[in-house]
Order: structure tokens, then sequence, then C-alpha cells
């Protein structure tokens, strides 16, 4: 099976992934959007739907990671709910009979923290970087209402529940001979942005550094240019074999490089020629992105990246 899913991963790299957005859920008997896979042995994966948080998808729009040692599991991403996070908790106990030790969240938005309130239950502690920490910090209250919005019944038993452990730039965490390398390469999408490799298997737990099959939002005050170099100097001299990305099917580093690195770098590209010509805001969300049409959520976000990529570059 795993051998199996590997391989499928990434042969997918030459070939258009279906959307997700066209499939309501891939595991109705569980709040999970897709059960649990083996990527490589030992790391499993939830993979999360590419469309946005809904209802029928259960917030579960984001990859839930695992991994599996002799001495205990770390989970990375505490899931976008309370139910969302015990429903992962019930597909790790299927597996093993290993306890979970460690939460890594890897940024400070609801689908990496919210799910914190069942793991701070069971007595686990959890890691953030203290950046993203003091992020959720000041927007916990509206990003708990948002998922209460959009989850209704389903965000029953979610509360606030800060990490309980935080990092700058690195930590390693070894258990069972695993050394779980805990990395924040710089910034990138979010504060605290937060990266787990594995050396010793050649796997990188990417985060939202790393985009695959959907296209990747641009925040206000995300610094696009800072997340270019952050990527050439720091992740893709670590070169991995396997990337399970913040979103998306896990695959090579050639294809997310693809779909994040060379996407910020084309739109840059399209809007520096737009304000050489003069064009203000209103024309920027329309340049050209024709090459990206294919990936999900480029409806919803292709025009609002635009806009904020000019919002950064009218005054670099």
């Amino acid at each position: 099976m795993t051998r199996f899913f590997i391989a499928a991963a990434l042969t997918a790299c030459a070939t258009a992934a279906l959307s997700s957005e066209e499939i309501p859920d891939q595991y109705p008997q569980s709040e999970l959007y897709s059960k649990p896979v083996e990527v490589i042995p030992h790391v499993f994966s939830a993979i999360g739907a590419t469309a946005p948080p809904t209802y029928e998808n259960s917030g579960h729009n984001n990859n839930l990671s695992f991994i599996v040692t002799d001495a205990g599991v770390v989970v990375i991403n505490g899931g976008a709910s309370y139910r969302l996070a015990k429903a992962l908790h019930d597909e790790i106990k299927a597996i093993t009979d290993q306890p979970v030790v460690l939460v890594i969240n890897e940024n400070g938005q609801g689908h990496a923290m919210l799910g914190n309130s069942y793991w701070a239950e069971q007595g686990v502690d959890i890691l953030a970087h203290v950046d993203a920490i003091e992020a959720f910090k000041k927007e916990a209250d509206f990003i708990l209402q948002g998922m209460e919005r959009y989850n209704k019944d389903k965000a029953e038993g979610t509360t606030i529940a800060l990490p309980t452990r935080s990092f700058t730039d690195r930590e390693v965490v070894s258990l069972g001979g695993v050394d779980i390398e805990v990395l924040h390469l710089g910034p990138a999408h979010d504060p605290g942005d937060t990266q787990v490799w594995i050396p010793q298997w050649g796997i990188m737990i990417a985060g939202d550094i790393a985009f695959h099959e959907r296209m990747l939002p641009i925040f206000q005050g995300t610094c696009t240019k800072c997340w270019i170099e952050t990527w050439e100097t720091k992740l893709e001299p670590l070169a991995p074999t396997y990337v399970i990305p913040g979103h998306g099917h896990p695959t090579n580093l050639a294809q997310v490089r693809r779909y994040t690195h060379d996407y910020l770098v084309d739109l840059r590209e399209k809007i520096g020629a737009h304000i050489d010509e003069g064009g203000d805001l209103a024309g920027a969300y329309y340049v050209d992105q024709e090459r990206w049409k294919h990936l999900d959520t480029f409806e919803e976000l292709a025009t609002k990246n635009a806009g904020r990529v000019y919002e950064e570059m009218e005054w670099e």
C-alpha cells in the first residue's frame, strides 16, 4: 500500500489532479475528509480538501499528519475543531498502540490550532513557533467564531487552547531513534510557519510554505519577496525526497516548487511589469494568471493575490 501510494503521488506530478472541490467527502464515516494514508513507512497523513472550509468537509482542508515511533506518536496540526482532532486520534489508535506525545502546530491559523482543545484535554504537549502563538492569540476569538459559523454542530467542544511549548528557529525532538527537526526556515506564508523535517527518511512535512494542487492564498502583510528568498536559500538546500505540503497530496520538491515558488515568481514578474507600465491597483487584478487556472481555489484567490502583490511591490 505504501509503495503504491508513493508511486501514485509522484506520478500525479505530471497530471492535473481531480479537483477535491468536486468531491464532497472521501471518508463519510469519519469527520475527516479522507482516511490517513502511509506516505512513507511510519509517516501518515489525512489529506484535506483543496476547497475552502465548509460544513461538508468539517474544516478539514489542510493536511493532518502524524509520525509513529517506538516511543510515541507526533501529530502535525491540531485540526480545525475538537471533533476533527478526536477523529484523527481515533485513526491513530487504530494504527498503533503508541500514545500521542506531542502535537506540532504548523502556523497560527484555525485549522492548525483550534483542535488543540482536544489534545490539551488528553494532556498532550503542544508545540508552535512563538510568532504563530502570538498571531493566534490576537485573532483566536474571531477565528473560533468563523469556524462555528460554517461548522455549526460540528464545532461542539472546541475552545481556545494555546500551545504549551514554543520555539524560535529550530527544535529537535528525538523519539524512538528518530530525530524530528522542527524548523522555522524564515518568512513565508504566515507568521511562524513551521516545517517538520526528518533527514534520515528524506521527508518534510512542509506546512504552508509549500502548496500543491490548489492556489496558495496571499494574505494582507505576506511578504512574497521574503517567501521566495526563504524558499531558495533555506528550503531548496535541504532537498527533501518526499514533501507533504500544507495543502494538496504528498509529492516531491519539484512539484511544490512549481505551485509555490514558481507561482510567486510569475505573479511578481507580471505585477512588476504592470507597475513599470504605469498600471494601477484596479488594473493589477486583471494581470494574466491563465497558466494557473487549473488549480483549485483559483476563482476565489487569483485576483485577491494579484492585488496584494501590487500593494507589496508598489513600495519596494
